[in-house]
C-alpha cells in the first residue's frame, strides 16, 4: 500500500506543475494519468493477491482427526 500511496504522490505533484506551467500543461497531465493509472494496477493486483490468499484457505479446510477412532 506504500507504492500506492507513492505513486498517487507522484501524480499529485505533476498535476500541480501543470497548473503553473503552461507550456507543458498537458504533457505533466499525461504523466499524471500515467502514475494513476500504475497507482491504479498496483491496488489492482495487492486486492487480487489478498482475494486469492483468502480462497485458497477457503478450498484447503484442515482434516480433524481424532484418537478415538483410531481403536474402532
Amino acid at each position: 500500500m506504500e507504492k500506492v500511496r507513492r505513486l498517487r504522490a507522484m501524480s499529485s505533484l505533476c498535476r500541480q506543475q501543470a497548473a503553473y506551467n503552461s507550456m507543458n500543461k498537458w504533457k505533466l497531465l499525461a504523466k499524471a494519468e500515467y502514475w494513476d493509472h500504475l497507482a491504479d494496477l498496483e491496488l489492482s493486483s495487492h486486492y487480487q493477491q489478498c482475494n486469492a490468499i483468502g480462497s485458497n484457505e477457503i478450498e484447503q479446510p484442515q482434516a480433524i482427526t481424532s484418537t478415538n477412532d483410531a481403536g474402532r
